[in-house]
């Protein structure tokens, strides 16, 4: 939010426009992905991390193209917000491994995990998808694909663990 703020140029243009140290911000991202599917693919049981390897994977190659074309900079950086979320999802991990479901740090969690998830994931995605669909005269058809593509497979994974989220953590 920051850098829309700092940067309103941004609003304009997600493909050609981007602020010093954004291209290096989504290069980096690309590494953390990269590792963390290295990861879950060496100590995970693919069973339990298919989901996670393929939400991955989609990253990967979205912000890879990002990189190496330093194009579509501002709209990974779009994208990275949803990250903000994954702060109360692995906190909700450390708690529920810790055992501390009845605490009131989890109940307060996860009203928190809940409201960001639906600004900066659901909404995020939505306004990803509302973007590329704007502004698909202005994309290359293959990266509108690639946009598109990746628009179609996050958005259902979200929102099936969305309802997932709310069953297990309020209509158990």
């Amino acid at each position: 939010p920051c850098r829309f703020y700092l940067h309103p140029e941004l609003s304009d243009d997600l493909v050609g426009t981007h602020p010093p140290g954004a291209h290096s911000l989504v290069a980096v991202s690309v590494g953390y992905f990269l590792e963390d599917f290295v990861d879950m693919l060496c100590n995970q049981k693919l069973h339990q991390s298919w989901e996670l390897l393929f939400h991955h994977s989609v990253v990967i190659v979205c912000f890879g193209i990002a990189v190496l074309l330093h194009q579509y900079v501002g709209f990974a950086l779009v994208a990275l917000l949803v990250e903000i979320n994954s702060i109360f999802l692995h906190l909700r991990q450390i708690l529920l491994m810790a055992n501390l479901v009845h605490t009131t740090c989890y109940r307060l969690n996860s009203l928190v995990n809940l409201g960001t998830y639906v600004v900066f994931r659901i909404a995020t995605l939505a306004w990803m998808t509302r973007w590329l669909f704007l502004n698909r005269r202005n994309v290359p058809p293959a990266a509108h694909a690639v946009g598109t593509l990746g628009m179609a497979i996050m958005t259902p994974m979200n929102l099936i663990l969305f309802f997932r989220l709310l069953r297990s953590d309020f209509f158990k």
